[in-house]
């Protein structure tokens, strides 16, 4: 099959089939480290809250640093400013969810134009197929044969199915990491939200004053 749709198709199919083999490493990719991002956040923060709850603050750095993540990463900077103050602890975990939230969408607008990019080059496959049929037509006449426009309508045909065929499932990849995206920076919201107040009043309880 492939082999057919390089020889038919000419280079415009050859340049889609690379965009295809581009879109699914970049979702590959994408996937799987979203995927390992993922945690169970309310049993992270428990096992955390528990940590502090004992005022072990180096056992809870080293839960953070050894979970993957990035709530575990925006965890860690409230527990480092547990002695600056509620304000002081917001502002961290608000800094560290902004400077989380960059990582996990690299790549996605890579993918997003890629999806926008296999229609055209489909589109611009079907149209040099197109000229090729006319050109054949032209110098034939009534008299040309099937055989010798066929080519042009396979190649308008195939550059314009790999264009098509490839654009929906990348789309559909690309909605699936936004929404795994989503997921993600919701989780972090929510375990900013819970860690200044576990911070805070843990500190409230081992404050001697």
């Amino acid at each position: 099959m492939v082999p057919m749709i390089l020889k038919q198709g000419g280079p415009v199919a050859v340049l889609l089939l690379l965009l295809a083999v581009v879109a699914l490493t970049v979702f590959l990719e994408r996937a799987l480290h979203l995927h390992r991002a993922q945690i169970n956040v309310a049993e992270f923060l428990n096992g955390i809250r528990t940590v502090l709850k004992r005022a072990n603050v180096m056992e809870a750095i080293a839960i953070c640093d050894a979970t993957p993540g990035p709530v575990p990463r925006v965890v860690k900077a409230a527990i480092l400013s547990r002695d600056q103050g509620r304000d002081r602890v917001r502002e961290a975990v608000e800094e560290a969810g902004l400077a989380e939230v960059p990582p996990l969408e690299r790549r996605l607008n890579l993918l997003a134009t890629l999806c926008h990019l296999a229609p055209l080059l489909g589109l611009f496959g079907t149209i040099l197929g197109l000229m090729d049929v006319f050109a054949q037509l032209e110098q034939q006449g009534l008299y040309a044969h099937v055989t010798q426009v066929a080519g042009g309508v396979w190649r308008a045909l195939i550059c314009m199915g790999l264009g098509v065929g490839i654009s929906i499932p990348a789309y559909a990849a690309y909605n699936y990491l936004v929404s795994r995206v989503h997921a993600l920076v919701v989780d972090m919201e929510r375990a900013a939200a819970e860690i200044v107040h576990i911070v805070t009043e843990a500190n409230g309880k081992t404050d001697p004053s």
